[in-house]
Order: C-alpha cells, then structure tokens, then sequence
C-alpha cells in the first residue's frame, strides 16, 4: 500500500524515497481512527516534540528480520481472517520517564503468541518478553515529568473500549517507518 493511500496519509513519521535493504520489520495492531486521533493528541501534547517522530501506535513487534517478510504477510494475512479483536483502555501504566495508556486485549494477545510462534528463534529480546499492550503518549522525560501527568491524567481517564482494525506491517528505517501493508480484519 502506498503512504498516500487513506489508511497511511502521508506524514511526517513516514520514511520516503527509496526503500533501505536491512531495515528490521515492526507489527503493530492498528488503532480504529476515532482512538488513534484521542491518542495521538495526548501524544502531541505530553510526547517531547524534538523526540516525536511516529504517530500513535501499539507495537506488537519492534524489530523482526526483513528475511521474513513474506512469512509475515502470509501469516498476518490468515489471521485477519477473524473478527476484530476486542479491547479496551483502562488506565495508565507508568514507564519510569514516560506514560502509557494500558490496552487490555486477551484475543491480541492470543494473536500475537500465534505470531511469535510462527516467528520462533528470530525474536529480539525486547519482542520475546511478555507482551504489555500500551500505547506510549510521553516517553524521555524527567521521572517528576512522568508523575505529573500521571497524577494529572490518571483520576481524568475514561476507559474506552474498541475493536483493533488490523495489523501494521512496517519497516524500521532511521527512526521512521515505511508502510509495507495494512491487514484489515475482515470476520
């Protein structure tokens, strides 16, 4: 899929030009608009500026090895076969200098351990531990910064349940990612 299409309009955390051999490979579990557009204004509000390279997200893997793309694709392709999955935001999870919005998921979560199955030896220790789905909206701050939105947004936060749209498949070039494909789900 292009960076211009409707699902990635072209923004400033899309790599251009050509595409760099090498580059290790991220999935993400795509945000329905109505939360990615809530996210990531509490990202561009709380988030570094100089530091906020990338859009609101919630990372499955960070960096797998570009040999397996087309495993990828067929794997994340066969599991967007099924319903959305559920979630739901529940609060805040505190990330030492930064915040993060807590993502409850069991049905990702079951997805994601299909995935690193599939992906079994190739896991980076980062993408091997336990998966804690969040979406960062401050990170590289002050611990005192870190509390203080936390103490500020915490008695403030709703939960907000939604279903993932799908999954991003994204490669990691110099900070930014470049759009590979976006898998709907479709049950």
């Amino acid at each position: 899929m292009s960076e211009s299409s409707p699902d990635w309009p072209s923004q400033n955390w899309i790599a251009t030009g050509p595409r760099k051999a090498g580059a290790p490979l991220l999935v993400t579990a795509e945000l329905p608009s109505d939360v990615l557009n809530w996210t990531g204004a509490l990202r561009r509000e709380h988030y570094p500026p100089e530091r906020n390279r990338l859009r609101a997200h919630v990372t499955l893997f960070h960096a797998l090895p570009p040999s397996v793309e087309a495993e990828l694709i067929e794997v994340l392709g066969d599991l967007a076969r099924a319903a959305p999955p559920p979630a739901r935001i529940d609060g805040l999870m505190k990330l030492g200098t930064g915040t993060a919005l807590a993502v409850e998921s069991p049905a990702m979560v079951e997805l994601h351990a299909v995935i690193a199955e599939r992906m079994h030896g190739l896991l980076t220790q980062q993408d091997a531990q336990p998966l804690r789905l969040h979406v960062t909206i401050q990170n590289k701050v002050t611990s005192q910064a870190a509390r203080a939105l936390q103490s500020e947004l915490g008695p403030q936060l709703q939960p907000v349940s939604f279903r993932f749209r799908g999954f991003g498949l994204y490669a990691w070039e110099d900070g930014l990612w470049r759009p590979i494909r976006l898998f709907s789900f479709r049950g």
